[in-house]
């Protein structure tokens, strides 16, 4: 017969509850670890998805608004619809394209340009119109031109104020009488708005303060949408990488004699100061 003394017992007793303590951490971290798996998939599955299904249902919403302002104007005679039991998904948004490519391939020609000529003539005795469609067909025509460089290069420029940099994009160079008022050689730099990139403010500013940018301007637009949260990749090489471009210490001193003197103080190419 075996007896064990009290000390055996309690040591025994300490032993078995140490190991009852240990089995319930394991369990509490084998199940943190499994909802940490969980939640990791879960994550996962929000980041494949979320972009799918925001641009699938973006893309439905369009295709249906078109639908359904271009499908009504079809005759019904030349419309599939009225002779099949079923919808045809993207019919007005094909009928819009075949549309805009045939009054493109009207306007080439000899009858078509005179009709514009005409259209033109007859909207610039408009007061209001004439102002709009002038504005809009600018617009149009420098961004869409093939050969315009208009929004094709990304930037960094000193905005609001010395130190603080903002992205932009160059749509042109300064002419007329900014330029001609302006010492520097000045650029159209068209700065975004976050998180909507279609607003924003028109700067001019001198060619030699611009940082060009070595992202694409699709980087660039989805940095700017984003907030910061998209950041493309640094391509250049480590060398370059490893060089710091611009410096806000380098104006501190024209920014103290700023602030010293009321009237603004200018500096020429030649260092000196130039006060009016």
């Amino acid at each position: 017969m075996v007896t064990l003394s009290i000390v055996e017992i309690y040591a025994l007793f300490y032993w078995c509850n140490n190991m009852k303590d240990k089995n319930k951490e394991r369990g509490v971290a084998k199940k943190r670890g499994v909802m940490s798996r969980l939640r990791a998939y879960f994550l996962a599955g929000v980041l494949v998805t979320a972009p799918l299904g925001l641009t699938g249902l973006l893309s439905w919403w369009f295709i249906n608004f078109v639908d359904e302002k271009i499908t009504p104007l079809i005759p019904d005679r030349y419309n599939p619809e009225t002779y099949l039991p079923f919808g045809i998904p993207g019919l007005g948004l094909l009928v819009l394209l075949i549309a805009v490519t045939l009054i493109g391939a009207l306007t080439a020609g000899l009858i078509g340009r005179w009709l514009l000529q005409t259209g033109e003539r007859v909207l610039n005795r408009m007061p209001v119109v004439r102002s709009i469609y002038s504005a809009i067909k600018q617009i149009f025509e420098t961004v869409l031109a093939q050969q315009s460089n208009a929004f094709r290069e990304a930037v960094l420029v000193e905005y609001p104020r010395r130190g603080i940099w903002a992205v932009g994009f160059i749509t042109g160079t300064t002419k007329g009488e900014v330029q001609n008022l302006t010492e520097e050689e000045t650029v159209n730099i068209f700065l975004p708005t976050t998180p909507n990139p279609t607003s924003g403010f028109l700067l001019f500013v001198p060619k030699s303060d611009v940082v060009p940018l070595g992202m694409s301007v699709e980087e660039a637009v989805k940095m700017v949408i984003s907030g910061g949260i998209v950041t493309p990749p640094d391509r250049r090489s480590k060398k370059e990488q490893n060089i710091s471009r611009v410096s806000s210490r380098t104006f501190e001193d024209l920014e103290v004699l700023r602030e010293k003197y009321p009237s603004p103080i200018l500096v020429n190419n030649k260092g000196k100061k130039i006060q009016r």
